[in-house]
């Protein structure tokens, strides 16, 4: 084993959740005379306490060692490409029964991902597929709309809950009584003629835990997660970017109960005054469609979305029945720091001189981003202390106050902009929140 390698394994070690350090080993290895290693390591952690990224690289490079039956256990679902990657897996594995289905959903998000070797190996027609989104079963067989709902394909994922989000007690109260108990209560709703779905509008600084929000929402319903990435919808060529939001909104019923997350709702959704020509308008207005047309059956999904900046959001959204529910997300309060830097030190060596309320009074204005790239910039020289030593060192507070001096809030800049439309452009009162925000931080 190379000292690289060997380092690298042993700072993975120490930082089980760190998923830089495990990409650095992943890239260290494909180039390492001996694999094996690198290789034995990944097969006997626990790939799920990672991000889509970090697996991704896992399991490709796995893949490409030769490694099929590892490599599943790394491959994410967040796309249609890791549908395909699973899939490869399988076939490798000679399970081509199972990797039939997942080949056929990553289609039908994904036609352009059709590939004549694995038609081949599939024996499928090249054809197939060919018409449009389509929803099967576990036996790649298509199913109709009314069959799709109970039969079509969920990806197993890490349920994700309120619990595991810090602070936001305000909007997980109001998300508890507007969306969840609706899913949760169905029978009481339906008797005031209420129906579970509809639409949430989440705004704030970057890095305040939006997607985290959304994802425990649906951990919270017990409903499938789908987020959906911008630049898989949108295309060079007009028409097909209509065609894929409808595509998407398709999967969501076939999967309901669904949450749906659109983050960075102004490249789909953006005011249509502002727009280049006719493409954006037919964008926002196939997005209104799908989203409450005459046409469209949401009951059952929920559509959830987020945005730095909301006056950048058409306001034709915000109507009753699309995004009439804006929720603003703000930068964590003191307990809430706390309890993020408790969450993102969980399960690490920590020392125990660490006062995470001195921390927590220290970071005025830090975002939930901002505190975990704290904590991994005070992991991070723990392990340089580690390899420097010859021994495990804990994270202390010197390693934390370290990091605070080199991680700067990244929230500033946004309260400076939201504060002059606050003041200068509230209409119908939208801003009132960040007005009282601002307010009590005495900006």
């Amino acid at each position: 084993m190379t000292d690289e390698i060997s380092d690298l394994i042993e700072a993975a070690a120490a930082a089980p959740r760190s998923g830089a350090i495990l990409r650095s080993l992943v890239r260290a290895a494909e180039t390492a005379i001996d694999q094996q290693p690198a290789v034995a390591y990944l097969s006997r952690i626990d790939a799920g306490v990672f991000d889509a990224a970090t697996r991704r690289a896992a399991a490709e490079w796995l893949t490409r060692t030769g490694q099929p039956g590892a490599a599943l256990a790394w491959c994410p679902d967040e796309t249609a490409a890791d549908l395909i990657l699973h899939a490869k897996c399988l076939i490798a594995m000679d399970r081509r029964s199972d990797a039939a289905p997942l080949y056929r959903a990553a289609l039908a998000r994904e036609p352009g991902l059709r590939s004549a070797e694995l038609d081949e190996a599939l024996r499928l027609r090249a054809a197939d597929g060919d018409a449009g989104p389509v929803v099967v079963d576990l036996h790649g067989r298509r199913l109709a709309q009314s069959e799709a709902q109970q039969h079509a394909p969920v990806p197993a994922r890490e349920r994700v809950t309120f619990a595991d989000v810090g602070g936001l007690d305000d909007v997980k109260a109001q998300i508890r009584r507007k969306i969840i108990l609706p899913f949760q209560k169905k029978g009481l709703f339906e008797r005031f003629r209420k129906k579970a779905g509809g639409g949430v509008l989440l705004y704030g600084p970057p890095g305040c835990g939006k997607t985290l929000i959304a994802r425990a929402t649906a951990g919270e319903c017990e409903a499938h997660f789908i987020s959906v990435e911008i630049p898989d919808i949108l295309d060079m060529y007009i028409g097909e970017s209509e065609k894929r939001l409808a595509a998407v909104f398709n999967d969501a019923r076939a999967r309901r109960p669904t949450v749906l997350f659109f983050d960075e709702i102004e490249a789909l959704g953006g005011r249509r005054r502002f727009a280049d020509g006719d493409v954006k308008a037919s964008m926002v207005s196939t997005f209104l469609s799908e989203f409450d047309g005459f046409n469209a059956d949401n009951e059952g999904v929920l559509v959830l979305a987020a945005t730095n900046v909301p006056w950048a959001v058409d306001a034709a959204f915000r109507r009753h029945g699309r995004f009439d529910r804006v929720l603003f997300v703000t930068p964590p309060d003191r307990p809430a720091r706390q309890a993020i830097l408790e969450l993102q030190l969980k399960d690490r060596p920590q020392a125990s001189d660490i006062d995470l309320d001195a921390l927590a009074q220290r970071t005025s204005a830090y975002s939930g981003a901002d505190l975990a790239n704290i904590v991994e910039t005070a992991a991070d020289l723990a392990i340089e202390d580690s390899l420097s030593d010859g021994r495990v060192r804990d994270i202390s507070q010197r390693h934390l106050l370290a990091a605070l001096r080199e991680v700067r809030p990244t929230t500033l800049e946004w309260l400076t902009t939201a504060r002059n439309y606050a003041k200068f452009s509230n209409e119908g009162g939208l801003y009132d929140e960040v007005l009282g925000f601002l307010s009590q931080q005495g900006r």
